[in-house]
């Protein structure tokens, strides 16, 4: 490095993507050493607006400065510090960690953590404290000293400090400030309105109709918010924080937002003041009674990460909340630096911040510190933080659920007494211990606070770490302990109690099939010769020898198909695999026109974008080759269209279209199936077996992962149909559709006139497409318990709780080709087609339908609740 980049630094102020922000620095103080050859530079600066060649350098400076040993001091007496001060004694960058003033835990706990009497506000003293002792990074835990401004204290003497400066931290300290915020920046939040006049609150209160929250704007101890159910309770709040002075001055201005109903959450992000890195996101429990009764709470217990949120909902907020957010306070002035504590609420138009903490949350700092991997080193992410490289840093997340479990003095959170003596088991193998109201008295350790004790625990899934929280919570005892006893019951309710299904999924076969009933009218208005333009088949025909007496008269029929991927894609955008769903695109279609008889003969496709990604959509239209030459078929021609506004990012969506061809007259004559006059009772089904879900049901298949918590990156808990090897959970669930083409057109050019008709298994389900090849006086008798259901459909049940019956209307649970055949050739077509690869299974037979009853009737439901 040479000494010429001094000057890039203090000059250059670029946006993170290199582009004029428009920020200019204040001045900059700089010592620069030299060391021989090399050249080491320190830079101090009240602003963090290192970026582009100048964030480059600061990245190689603050590497310098990491690999020098960190005597840490920890502010703050809490759980949360208490994890801090754990996590951060076993990084091998850090000698010590202070902790002031600490509790009984850090007070006698590991060896390179020791407590310091010097009070948490009294900021002059801990500065003293910190130049006497060595101290090169300050880890301010409690939102108090961040609002008084604790960060400038330390960076006027030049001590790094991993937490926002007083004008950033007002984005907690200040409700009415970080609302005003959020409009100002276009950030998802309720509707609201701030005010410090009380007549004014009063008259908003009486204006609005929907339910309310009313806030204090400052500090309130994490218990400044008030939900009402009544108008009378919403006035005597307001008048309580404003009036009363309920929470003293924190209530001399109020906010006074609409009620949002759905699930909580919050999301703890690192950041630099440009880059952002957010943990699972987690989810607390504020009241203090089991099934959220009672008084609010600092919080009794949390999870993480929850089930509500998976991998793309979480990119989501981090590209549409969290990213905004940090460049907004960046551009206005006050860059972030430390975490970011973002509440969420999941309404059903998307997430909605309810509010921002500026510091990591407590309990759920004590909950998601442990996820981190062993090879992940807070220290080192904190003084990326500082330095802002943060984008330099490796950070690992173990794919593993964590809970806390907080135990509370009786009469918390009202009046509790203090003092009572504490005694420890040993704690369980896999269980970690966080004080938070304990102090030492000699060496005897007491309560001393409302919140004393946390045991918190990781395992590979939440019934695990719940058990194994609640075995350490119980090795921990003094007199009116309390604890809450269904820590994550939401996400269990949410398990156990809701059977999923497509149509809660946001997909209705009923609407689907209503739409087809009412356009069946506009489109019979079409009708020309070569074609009676009805639609409810399989796909469309369209005769060149009754078009035009000019063509041939042995001229081959046309069947036409169009089809798209569906919400398969969401995974193909989410996991960056886009090969596979071109051939799910090329399979829907051939594979319709196939069980008509028909040979595919091309195939075009559009693809459409909003910004188009050349590598992607490359890989895509690679994937409809591929699907091209399975089915024999030739790629003609395709349209790409790029629509900006139209997608988000680099998302797209794609559908094609195939045509096939069969001869219905002359040498080579083959009548178009279905042979419904044909079909007789006793009439044979066989099926063949599917390589997975294909492309239907999807929307079902995301709600239900979502449900679980996993993500695409996880191992599956499944095999796929005829592999063995262990995929990620998304890998396996792009397994791209099957083409039956080749396989069906040899078996009917061999067994023709027994093949009575085929049926290709997808959306609807066997109960609505089998129906689809029948004659209206016979129903398919079929018995489900005839196959073994592949592990993939198994773990759908099981994890979405969904019913047989809707499983059998959602997926093709294993068989995606149903085929109705002669009873007397049903052996040999068996044969015929396991010859080809094809995995056959004799399902059931035609019978009479008696009046009243559907087309399709399944037996042995009960072979897939086992």
């Amino acid at each position: 490095m040479g000494p010429h980049l001094v000057s890039d630094v203090l000059r250059l102020g670029k946006s993170h993507n290199g582009s004029d922000s428009g920020e200019t620095p204040p001045p900059a103080e700089k010592k620069v050493t030299q060391h021989g050859e090399n050249l080491t530079i320190f830079i101090h600066s009240s602003c963090s607006c290192f970026s582009g060649l100048s964030r480059r350098v600061a990245r190689d400076t603050a590497f310098t400065m990491a690999q020098e040993q960190l005597r840490v001091l920890v502010v703050g007496n809490g759980g949360r510090e208490h994890a801090y001060a754990w996590r951060l004694s076993q990084s091998p960058l850090v000698d010590i960690v202070y902790v002031a003033p600490g509790n009984g835990g850090t007070g006698r706990g590991s060896s390179k953590i020791t407590n310091v009497d010097v009070k948490g506000d009294d900021y002059p003293g801990l500065v003293a404290f910190a130049q006497k002792n060595g101290v090169n990074l300050v880890v301010p835990g409690p939102e108090a000293p961040l609002v008084d401004g604790i960060q400038g204290y330390f960076q006027a003497v030049g001590i790094k400090c991993f937490g926002p400066s007083k004008a950033a931290a007002r984005m907690e300290g200040s409700k009415t400030f970080s609302k005003d915020f959020m409009q100002r920046h276009n950030i998802p939040t309720a509707a609201f309105g701030n005010f410090s006049d009380y007549e004014s609150a009063r008259r908003y209160l009486d204006s609005v109709s929907h339910n309310v929250v009313i806030k204090a704007s400052g500090l309130a101890a994490g218990k400044g918010v008030v939900i009402p159910t009544t108008k009378e309770e919403a006035h005597q709040a307001l008048k309580e924080m404003m009036l009363d002075h309920q929470f003293g001055a924190a209530g001399d201005e109020v906010v006074i937002e609409q009620y949002l109903e759905g699930d909580e959450l919050s999301i703890l992000t690192f950041s630099d003041g440009y880059t952002i890195y957010s943990l699972p996101p987690a989810q607390d429990h504020k009241r203090i009674f089991d099934g959220d009764k009672g008084p609010n709470t600092g919080g009794m217990g949390c999870y993480a990460p929850t089930r509500i949120a998976p991998k793309e909902v979480r990119d989501e907020i981090d590209r549409t909340i969290i990213q905004p957010s940090i460049d907004g306070m960046r551009r206005d002035g006050f860059p972030f630096v430390g975490i970011l504590f973002t509440g969420l609420m999941m309404t059903k138009t998307g997430p909605k911040v309810l509010e921002y903490n500026v510091r990591g949350g407590d309990p759920e700092t004590q909950t998601l510190l442990p996820l981190l991997s062993e090879d992940t080193d807070l220290a080192q992410i904190m003084v990326a933080c500082t330095e802002h490289y943060l984008d330099g840093v490796s950070i690992k997340v173990e794919p593993n659920y964590s809970t806390t479990v907080v135990a509370v003095a009786g009469g918390y959170p009202g009046s509790y007494a203090k003092g009572k003596p504490i005694t420890l088991d040993s704690t369980p193998a896999g269980s970690l211990i966080f004080h938070a109201g304990t102090t030492l008295s000699g060496n005897e350790l007491q309560t001393s606070g409302g919140r004393v004790i946390a045991a918190t625990a990781t395992a590979a899934t939440l019934e695990e770490a719940v058990s194994k929280s609640y075995e350490g919570i119980a090795t921990v005892h003094f007199e009116d302990m309390f604890f809450r006893k269904d820590i994550a019951h939401r996400a269990f309710r949410q398990t156990a109690d809701t059977s999923l299904t497509y149509a809660a999924a946001g997909v209705s076969i009923d609407a689907g099939n209503e739409l087809v009933n009412r356009i069946k009218a506009s489109v019979g208005r079409t009708k020309r010769p070569g074609t009676d333009a009805v639609i409810g088949g399989f796909g469309g025909l369209f005769s060149l020898a009754a078009a035009n007496p000019e063509y041939h008269a042995d001229s081959p029929t046309l069947i036409g198909a169009i089809d798209g991927v569906g919400t398969k894609l969401k995974i193909a955008h989410t996991v960056g695999i886009h090969d596979t769903v071109g051939i799910d695109l090329v399979a829907m279609n051939v594979n319709d026109l196939v069980v008509q008889g028909a040979e595919p003969l091309f195939f075009l496709d559009c693809y459409s974008c909003g910004h188009l990604d050349v590598p992607t959509a490359a890989a895509f239209v690679a994937g409809v080759a591929d699907g091209c030459v399975q089915a024999g078929c030739a790629l003609i021609g395709g349209e790409t269209a790029e629509m900006p506004g139209l997608f988000i990012d680099d998302t797209y969506d794609a559908v094609g279209a195939a045509v096939g061809a069969i001869n219905t007259s002359g040498a080579y004559a083959r009548q178009i199936l279905p042979h419904t006059d044909a079909m007789r009772s006793g009439d044979v089904l066989l099926a063949l077996g599917s390589s997975g879900p294909h492309s239907n049901g999807y929307s079902l298949v995301r709600k239900i992962v979502e449900r679980t918590g996993l993500d695409f990156a996880d191992p599956a808990p499944f095999t796929m149909p005829g592999q063995t090897e262990q995929l990620s959970l998304g890998r396996a669930l792009l397994t791209p559709t099957r083409i039956y083409v080749k396989s069906i057109l040899a078996a009917l050019k061999a067994h023709s006139s027994a093949i009575k008709g085929l049926a290709h298994i997808t959306g609807g389900g066997l109960t609505e497409n089998i129906p689809r090849m029948l004659p209206s006086t016979l129903t398919a008798a079929v018995d489900v318990s005839s196959w073994a259901q592949p592990s993939v459909f198994q773990w759908l049940q099981r994890a979405g709780n969904v019913s047989p019956v809707e499983m059998a209307r959602a997926f093709n649970c294993g068989v995606g080709m149903v085929i109705a055949v002669e009873a007397s050739a049903a052996a040999e077509i068996r044969q015929s087609f396991e010859a080809a690869g094809e995995t056959v299974y004799r399902i059931g037979e035609l019978r009479a339908r008696a009046e009243g009853e559907e087309g399709c009737v399944l037996s042995g439901l009960e072979s897939w609740s086992a």
